[in-house]
């Protein structure tokens, strides 16, 4: 077999003002393989999980049928084109607390365990998310990235006698170390494309006040780019570029809305002014973070716990948290149901974003291992048992879909975090109360 060198190196970056652009996979990337091998790199794996605050409405969450051609509840309506890709799972419990309800919430989904209740000594045990992090970050650029949408509290809404850090992110670096979330889609999009070879503000501040783009900065060299790859790549390359625009076109139209003037030594504010183009905004730069081999591995909180956020837009312009304890009223349990239906049409979309994005031979998503779901069941109950997950994606050819598993009572959520670092290619025998991986997941 005859193996050509690549024409160009994997890890390309397009350099201007304050700004390093990094491409997604190009054939041109590609070693070129006799006609009997395929002209594809082997996908690399990616985990992201997406967390939902204050529990879930569960009567409309939980399938009443089990295993394939499911129902599609209402609140999964809105992924119902991903139901062959999509394994729900039910019965799964959380560690027990009987304090800090809504602290453990967060800190368990990830880490297994409950936290410490305490202000200042935070103590908890690493997220998964962390541990697969610390092998596929080798790789990248960044490690990890953690984003939110809401931001994080320093005092008051939050459990008695726990710090705010707690309800805030789900990510932790080790037992005492949580990881704070970035709700800024402007330091994003720096974090992404700013100048690594550089610390110095005043060279993107230069770039911001003259209004020039990143794209703008870089145009000579992705017009060299163009000249030295085919037809099929600059087709790609095209639309990658197209969403970059569209992203920073939508950060600028942000802080154009902005109130605030630019400060001498920030990055401009640059969060949208609804709720949904702040998290579309989100999502499109998790894509584009994929799609550059950036990082590997994303958590994104869809809202902090106890977030007392309204959703006037979709008709419920009651405070989340205290309408989350709707006491089986019906009006209020409606209420608590379209909020958690307009977050799955949120995550729709960016299934549809990853799902439209080529990546080998598939899309990102078939390559994604993807976590949605729940620190507790019934919010009115503070419930943590029988949380509400779904895992979608394909993770690479190592998980079927098309699923709702039943498990049974008692299971503790450390299984599935087991599965899903041997997914990600990281075993482990034991992890915090795991009683052995979820088998039914490895049936491909």
């Amino acid at each position: 077999m005859i193996i050509f060198k690549k024409t160009l190196p994997r890890r390309t970056l397009l350099r201007g003002i304050g700004a390093s652009l990094a491409l997604p996979l190009l054939d041109s990337m590609v070693p070129a393989l006799s006609s009997a091998s395929a002209q594809t790199a082997q996908p690399a794996k990616r985990m992201g999980v997406v967390y939902v605050p204050n529990g879930m409405a569960m009567k409309s969450w939980t399938p009443s049928t089990e295993g394939s051609g499911f129902e599609i509840t209402r609140i999964l309506r809105p992924m119902k084109a991903y139901q062959n890709r999509m394994l729900v799972l039910t019965g799964l419990n959380g560690s027990s607390s009987n304090a800090g309800v809504h602290a453990s919430a967060s800190t368990r989904f990830l880490t297994g365990t409950i936290p410490a209740r305490s202000e200042s000594d935070l103590q908890a045990a690493v997220s998964v998310d962390q541990l697969v992090a610390r092998e596929l970050g080798k790789q990248t650029q960044l490690g990890s990235l953690e984003l939110a949408l809401d931001q994080s509290d320093v005092f008051g809404s939050c459990d008695i006698g726990f710090s705010c850090q707690y309800t805030s992110t789900i990510a932790w670096r080790d037992a005492h170390t949580p990881l704070p979330m970035e709700t800024n889609p402007r330091v994003v999009f720096e974090r992404l494309f700013g100048d690594t070879g550089t610390t110095d503000p005043a060279v993107r501040l230069k770039r911001i006040r003259k209004d020039q783009s990143l794209l703008d900065s870089v145009s000579d060299r992705v017009s060299e780019l163009n000249r030295k790859v085919d037809a099929g790549d600059r087709a790609k390359l095209d639309q990658y570029l197209d969403a970059v625009r569209d992203v920073e076109r939508r950060i600028q139209l942000a802080e154009a809305q902005s109130d605030r003037e630019l400060p001498l030594l920030e990055q401009p504010a640059g969060v949208p002014q609804t709720y949904e183009e702040h998290a579309k905004l989100m999502f499109d730069m998790q894509v584009l973070a994929y799609q550059t081999d950036l990082t590997r591995v994303i958590t994104f909180m869809m809202g902090r716990e106890l977030s007392g956020r309204t959703y006037a837009e979709i008709g419920v312009p009651d405070s989340h948290h205290p309408t989350s304890h709707h006491r089986d009223d019906p009006t209020l349990y409606e209420k608590v149901t379209k909020i958690n239906e307009f977050h799955t049409s949120l995550f729709a979309y960016y299934l549809d974003k990853l799902d439209s994005t080529p990546d080998g031979n598939g899309s990102l998503l078939d390559n994604l291992l993807m976590l949605y779901g729940a620190g507790m069941s019934d919010s009115n109950r503070h419930d943590n048992t029988g949380l509400p997950l779904v895992l979608l994606g394909g993770g690479s050819g190592s998980v079927k879909g098309g699923r709702h598993l039943r498990y049974r009572e008692g299971t503790p959520i450390s299984n599935l975090h087991l599965t899903m670092l041997d997914k990600m290619g990281l075993p482990l025998e034991k992890l915090v109360n795991s009683t052995g991986p979820l088998n039914l997941l490895g049936e491909v």
